[in-house]
């Protein structure tokens, strides 16, 4: 299933430093790249088509099999967490602390999962050494304290008689007990700091296009500028080549009348931040995507997939067609039993002579001729927001840029329909 693209994910996985599986929905190992081989002592073929159980201590299996079931059924990634306290088990028998981020995609009909494992056993460590350290000052905060306090004793005892003497070593005591203070809580701060450092910087990579952008942010070589270039081309390429392959399959499904609409309720913020997160990765220089404060607040009744693949095809398109160092603004209203959400930007709009065509399918704009497309996404949006009871209209001025306007109905009884 995947030698079509063994080329492409040879690359990724090799240059990923962390441990990078994919298994099928059976745990049977599909890919690995060599960090993870090296992590667990096994060669690749010792790991091929094996059970994903060969890496994890036979006393977890069980709750492993519960896990992963939830998970396929799920179908939501799962980031890096430190506090799972997951163990692997090498080749040796070595057992070792995990940290590992999930993340399911689909070839065809098959579910496949992606997993990201970083082996923590020296972090373990250095947190265990910390927090001994911790302890250790805080014994010793503790015995000056009670040692500032015998010596205050002491003194306000041998200057009873004296009052100003005591008033300059109450302020002493005073003027100690605030920098012990600030010693307590500036040691806290460091210690929280190192937490922090340790966890913030172990991001998950969530799927293949996070991971080629991780590459960036590693100081590899002194080729490491054209790595970054190369790397950029491959993500983009790929997030290209994947969006035109989820168009051309969702395109054939509504001429097949085969799509399923699910309608569950859940918070808008929930799609718009996974949508804005993947946009966010093919961003061009200096482009900023703004949305808005109070977008907890906003509850809807609607099938959670399509208003995704609505979202990630209008903002892709607003990203496209805008040029760099340019903003990006996401809107929401609620009026009555309806959503409205708008999508601004500045890009190159639609010449006001091919407006009337632009949900027609294939048809692309004239200006827009010479930038990579298909011309199917906005005739498979409108198809969608129509079978979903919504609508969608745009304002766009030639190089001024484009307001998309997406309502949906929120219906909070409607009821979970098919359409086929």
């Amino acid at each position: 299933m995947f030698n079509k693209n063994r080329q492409i994910l040879n690359i990724l996985f090799e240059a990923i430093p962390e441990g990078v599986i994919i298994v099928d929905k059976n745990q049977e190992i599909v890919a690995a790249n060599n960090a993870l081989e090296k992590m667990f002592g096994y060669t690749k073929d010792e790991l091929s088509k094996k059970s994903l159980k060969i890496l994890i201590p036979k006393k977890f299996h069980d709750n492993h099999n519960i896990h992963f079931k939830n998970f396929i059924n799920s179908r939501k990634s799962r980031k890096i967490k430190s506090d799972l306290n997951l163990i692997g088990i090498s080749k040796t028998g070595k057992k070792f602390p995990v940290e590992i981020g999930l993340n399911h995609f689909e070839i065809g009909k098959n579910i496949f999962v992606f997993a990201l494992i970083i082996d923590v056993s020296v972090r373990k460590a250095n947190e265990k050494k910390i927090h001994s350290l911790k302890n250790e000052l805080e014994k010793k905060v503790l015995k000056r304290t009670a040692d500032l306090h015998n010596t205050i004793t002491q003194l306000k005892e041998l200057n009873l008689n004296f009052k100003k003497e005591i008033k300059k070593r109450i302020a002493v005591e005073d003027d100690l007990k605030n920098a012990l203070q600030k010693e307590i809580e500036l040691n806290e701060l460091k210690s929280k700091f190192l937490t922090m450092v340790s966890h913030e910087f172990k991001n998950p990579l969530s799927g293949i296009l996070t991971s080629s952008m991780l590459l960036n942010k590693y100081q590899l070589t002194e080729q490491q500028a054209n790595r970054e270039k190369h790397i950029k081309i491959i993500a983009n390429k790929t997030h290209y080549l994947n969006t035109i392959l989820n168009d051309f399959l969702s395109m054939e499904k509504l001429d097949l009348n085969n799509i399923k609409y699910k309608h569950t309720k859940f918070n808008l913020s929930t799609v718009i931040n996974e949508v804005v997160y993947n946009i966010n990765m093919i961003l061009k220089e200096g482009q900023r995507i703004y949305i808005p404060n109070n977008i907890d607040e906003f509850k809807i009744n609607q099938d959670e997939k399509y208003l995704k693949l609505i979202l990630s095809n209008i903002l892709n398109n607003a990203v496209k067609y805008s040029p760099e160092f340019s903003n990006i603004y996401i809107e929401i209203a609620e009026n009555n039993s309806k959503i409205e959400i708008k999508v601004i930007d500045s890009g190159i709009g639609i010449p006001e002579k091919d407006q009337k065509f632009i949900f027609n399918r294939y048809f692309r704009a004239e200006n827009a001729l010479n930038i990579p497309g298909t011309g199917i996404g906005l005739n498979i949006v409108s198809t969608h927001l129509n079978n979903l009871g919504g609508t969608m209209n745009f304002s766009s001025k030639i190089n001024q840029g484009t307001t998309f306007v997406l309502e949906f109905p929120n219906n909070k009884n409607y009821e979970n329909h098919t359409i086929d």
